[in-house]
């Protein structure tokens, strides 16, 4: 899968899951746009690992990994190659 595809999955799970419509950058904060809340957050980790078939550590889960889709892109991409 290439980063384009991992990044349009995401962008797409966050539009269907929380009906957003604006713009959507793969740099947006996407909790302090109010893109998403904290649960909403939760679930699309749980998406992106059932999704990409990854798992992620409990110290992935940090709002610096999990906020902008590019920063979680990159958490998949190092999962899957086993660098994190």
């Amino acid at each position: 899968m290439s980063d384009d595809q991992e990044l349009r999955a995401l962008s797409d799970y966050v539009r269907n899951e929380a009906g957003y419509r604006g713009p959507l950058s793969g740099d947006d904060d996407l909790l302090e746009k109010r893109i998403l809340d904290s649960f909403s957050i939760v679930s699309l980790a749980v998406f992106a690992q059932q999704h990409f078939g990854v798992e992620f550590e409990d110290t992935d889960m940090t709002r610096s990994n999990l906020c902008r889709l590019n920063a979680l892109a990159e958490l998949i991409r190092q999962r899957r190659s086993g660098i994190a």
